[in-house]
């Protein structure tokens, strides 16, 4: 037996592991499973140690993947899909990528990124089918089903089991997104069960075993972790292919879950959704909810309290750091405002520009330590690594903050450069990049604005070239040339044409009298 689902296949095999729209999977027949994809890999050129790229939507397979790649010594890097072939290229570069595995939805692009020169490491292409159909990479010579592995795998238990595990991608204040590689992105070193550790301390915060609901996408490492991690420790997962609020009350009922993770999106929806709908909701099983990756509106958090009852827990928190602190609902109602106090296993550090610690109340750039030794490094930027530490061990994201005299952490501003849409990071500098070779832009700034759904919104502020006349046809030009090379969340979702882009003496961009005019009289916490 695979040795992370050993226990759960022999004690409740014919219970569900996995369940999505298209049906179910028992702890007994994932085991099987894992085994077999392991071995199948293994067979088909796969070592201890090489990287390969999952680009699916939630589906079982997705989980099945990442466990086969915890016990054969493989960094799986979860990709966003929706990346355009430009952005899937550039990653299966950067990440050495040998394997592919492409879900029949995504697979235009996939096929598309294929034939770019910069895939060429790519040997082994792995589809999973949509409704029997594998899409336009089933005709790559690399090709093969995924089924067709599963059913050449041996069902025994893969020998010498080693620890392999995801490297998420996050974009950057300079351009192209870079791979986080954490204590779990694949230490050949260790066995699997290493990771039964980490998981089981998800135990202090969510019922486990329990029924774990994703209702985000699982390439975001916050919805991995609140649901792979529970799944080793023995909970169930029920997934979404995609967000839809009155099918999350549905499921709630219909599966017993026992905790979601939310974005803010997700839950002013939620509030929105038509009294009888929100009547007919039992919630009865639900014990736990947590919400991160973006600041929630007081109105919204305290409806969604007063709905559910004080079970929302909401956590500061990074790709590179995992959770930082955390706030109940009780001390919410008394702390509004506040990310919480740090967690057990983190030491907080305000510094000031210097790199000297600053008093309790003192405003400060915000370190962090991981005190269980996890650190990170950017995958092949060591210098990005070194910038992002104070000393080993110690690291920023960028956030600017202070503790308080009670110990809970407030966030006050960001010293990095990047929109928060939705619970998903956008960094201009990416968009930035794409426009500024645009033949008809001469300078360009791009910056967030207010949204009342989706709390920020991508806004393009642009100096067109000489000669060429601003306006909506323009600004029509240059998102559509923006979703040629980006994914279309990173797409600006207005244009404004400006004389001149300000700037200051040494060239560097001053956003601040650009984005300041859209949000007066907003509070606006990041």
């Amino acid at each position: 037996m695979a040795t992370l689902t050993a226990a759960h296949a022999a004690d409740r095999g014919a219970d569900a592991a996995l369940t999505d729209a298209n049906g179910v999977t028992t702890w007994a027949d994932l085991d099987e499973r894992v085994n077999r994809l392991v071995n199948g890999l293994r067979d088909r050129g796969l070592a201890a140690g090489h990287t390969v790229a999952i680009v699916a939507g939630n589906r079982r397979e997705w989980f099945e993947l990442a466990m086969a790649c915890a016990h054969g010594g493989w960094t799986y890097v979860p990709v966003n899909w929706h990346w355009v072939a430009d952005e899937l290229a550039y990653v299966f570069d950067d990440a050495d990528v040998t394997a592919v595995f492409v879900d029949a939805r995504y697979a235009d692009q996939v096929a598309a990124a294929l034939d770019d020169d910069r895939s060429a490491r790519v040997e082994l292409v792995v589809g999973l089918p949509l409704d029997g159909s594998y899409g336009a990479v089933e005709h790559d010579g690399r090709f093969v089903p995924l089924d067709e592995v599963v059913a050449d795998g041996s069902p025994d238990e893969p020998a010498e089991q080693r620890l392999g595990g995801p490297m998420f991608y996050t974009s950057g204040t300079t351009g192209r997104p870079k791979g986080v590689r954490g204590a779990l992105s694949g230490n050949t070193e260790l066995a699997p069960d290493i990771m039964q550790l980490i998981a089981a301390s998800f135990g202090n915060w969510l019922p486990i075993p329990g029924r774990t609901l994703l209702c985000g996408p699982a390439y975001h490492s916050a919805q991995w972790a609140y649901s792979f991690l529970p799944m080793v420790g023995g909970s169930s997962v029920v997934m979404q292919h995609r967000y839809d609020s009155a099918e999350v009350l549905e499921l709630i009922d219909r599966h017993g879950c026992t905790n979601v993770h939310l974005v803010p999106t997700q839950m002013k929806r939620l509030l929105d959704l038509p009294d009888h709908v929100k009547r007919g909701y039992d919630g009865s099983s639900m014990e736990a909810v947590w919400h991160g990756a973006a600041p929630c509106p007081p109105k919204v958090k305290a409806g969604l309290i007063e709905w559910w009852g004080p079970k929302i827990t909401e956590y500061y928190g990074s790709t590179e750091g995992s959770i930082i602190s955390t706030i109940s609902s009780e001390e919410w109602l008394e702390k509004g405002g506040s990310v919480g106090k740090p967690v057990e296993t983190v030491e907080v550090i305000v510094a000031d520009e210097s790199g000297q610690r600053v008093g309790v109340g003192e405003e400060g750039t915000l370190y962090f330590r991981n005190l269980m030794g996890m650190g990170f490094e950017y995958h092949k930027d060591p210098s990005k690594t070194e910038a992002a530490h104070l000393e080993p061990g110690v690291f920023t994201t960028g956030d600017v903050g202070y503790l308080d005299h009670d110990g809970y952490l407030w966030l006050s501003d960001r010293r990095i450069d990047m929109i928060i849409s939705g619970g998903v990071n956008i960094y201009p500098a990416e968009i930035e990049g794409v426009l500024a070779v645009h033949p008809e832009v001469a300078d360009v700034a791009v910056i967030g604005v207010p949204d009342d759904e989706y709390g920020e919104q991508v806004k393009a502020v642009v100096q067109p070239a000489e000669g060429v006349e601003p306006g909506a046809e323009l600004a029509e030009r240059l998102v559509s040339y923006c979703r040629e090379h980006l994914a279309g969340y990173k797409a600006p979702k207005t244009v404004d044409f400006v004389d001149e882009i300000p700037r200051t003496g040494t060239g560097k961009i001053q956003k601040r009298p650009l984005r300041d005019p859209y949000w007066v009289g907003r509070d606006r916490r990041i």
